[in-house]
């Protein structure tokens, strides 16, 4: 089951019912099934609280994701700052619903075993949200 929230912001406009298949359609593509995810829309400073108590990091980000994934079940908490997906969008010059929805795929590619810590697999990861966002259409 697939779960959308929102703590200390408005929830974003978006068709749940399609983004829940596309996700689905995604996590099949790296050989998983959908278990429990919860998404949790917030404010930056609520995105920045997550990230100083449960990882230590003194630091704005745009989504944390807590992955409880077993065998080849995605399970998670995926925590999204709707402030930063916005600034994201105007810095690279795209729309709030197109950021919006890779920031989306961005946390299910983490539970799948994703990584970007190094230039080289952010890269990929890069890779594998644009192919991700062409099966969105």
């Amino acid at each position: 089951m697939i779960h959308f929230t929102a703590e200390n912001t408005s929830m974003p406009l978006f068709n749940q019912r399609k983004t829940e298949r596309w996700i689905r359609s995604v996590a099949a593509d790296y050989g998983f099934s959908v278990g429990e995810v919860t998404y949790v829309f917030c404010d930056d400073e609520k995105e920045l609280a997550v990230n100083r108590e449960f990882l230590q990091h003194d630091f704005y980000t745009d989504i944390i994701t807590f992955d409880y994934t077993t065998a080849s079940v995605v399970n998670g908490d995926i925590f999204i700052s709707v402030d930063m997906v916005r600034a994201n969008a105007e810095e690279v010059g795209t729309s709030f619903d197109d950021e919006l929805r890779r920031i989306i795929i961005h946390g299910i590619l983490h539970l799948t075993g994703q990584a970007d810590k190094t230039p080289e697999t952010r890269a990929e990861m890069t890779r594998k949200e644009d192919l991700a966002l062409a099966k969105w259409a």
